[in-house]
């Protein structure tokens, strides 16, 4: 899903980080006023279990594979505008630490997944979710993944990259499985919260101490041993790009490319260091923005 460098031309790109930086910008006034000081607590634990469940991919289609999002989960949890700080943390992390997703291509990854794809995710909740929630879950994170995917082909199309047309059906097809997929995990996550914290995601009540815990718990299971069970295959972006030809090197090098830390023997310290390390990092910016926006609002 996140687009590396090389595959979107230069006025594309470069449009796509001025929307988003401007985007994130009016997000940030917003979450202020739209996170309860009660699920202030969450946005640090929130986007390490995001970032962790973003790195166990799974198979949608011959030789494909997909992941999970999180932007429904987050909007779900958070509300919107700080869903989209949130999930834009992780993916700037992702790409100037792991080298997963563009520098460069940032801002067209950011609209996609964190602002398109959170919107969309959301909008089912808010439309219906008072009275079919468990439709409206499943159906934001389904169309939030089919949003993201879906610009990311237009955006490949418009920057001139030719595809024909049953690679473009393919893709879409394989962006609507990882969509199903993300409805029903989604789902799963928030009636495990609810078991947890009953009434977490109909109103904002405070999140239990085990609600934390369970899923700084999860987070760090996911982050340093998740991989072990993950698919190899490259996700569908990826994919197309092998198939049409379209190098992935990008002129950044990153600390931690591929998702490997230290000159450890064994593979699997090398991983676990990198995803440990992703994980504090992402709970370190949410949870330092959550005190500001604290600060913001006290003042």
């Amino acid at each position: 899903m996140h687009i590396p460098d090389n595959f979107l031309s230069t006025p594309v790109w470069a449009a796509l980080d001025g929307v988003s930086i401007a985007a994130i910008g009016l997000t940030i006034r917003r979450a202020g006023r739209e996170l309860p000081d009660t699920r202030i607590p969450l946005l640090g634990v929130m986007g390490a279990f995001v970032f962790a469940a973003q790195m166990i991919n799974f198979p949608v289609g011959p030789g494909t594979s997909g992941h999970l999002v999180g932007g429904a989960l987050l909007a779900c949890a958070l509300g919107p505008a700080p869903a989209v700080l949130v999930m834009t943390t992780i993916l700037a992390t992702q790409a100037f630490v792991f080298q997963d997703g563009g520098v460069l291509a940032l801002g067209a990854n950011v609209f996609n997944m964190a602002v398109l794809g959170v919107l969309a995710g959301y909008l089912p909740f808010r439309l219906i979710g008072a009275t079919r929630r468990g439709l409206a879950i499943f159906s934001g994170g389904f169309l939030s993944v089919l949003a993201s995917g879906s610009l990311a082909l237009s955006e490949l199309l418009i920057s001139g990259v030719r595809m024909p047309r049953p690679l473009i059906i393919t893709s879409l097809g394989f962006f609507a499985v990882n969509a199903l997929i993300e409805g029903a995990i989604t789902v799963s996550v928030i009636q495990a919260l609810d078991k947890l914290n009953p009434g977490f995601v109909q109103k904002p009540a405070a999140a239990r101490s085990r609600v934390l815990a369970a899923l700084g718990a999860a987070g760090l299971a996911l982050g340093v041993a998740g991989f072990l069970i993950a698919s190899s295959a490259p996700d569908a972006i990826q994919n197309l790009g092998q198939t049409l030809g379209i190098s992935e090197k990008s002129g950044f090098q990153t600390p931690m490319a591929n998702y490997t830390a230290g000159n450890f023997e064994s593979a699997w310290l090398r991983r676990a260091t990198a995803g440990l390390t992703g994980l504090l990092l992402i709970w370190a910016v949410c949870a330092a923005g959550a005190r500001m926006i604290a600060r913001r609002r006290s003042a």
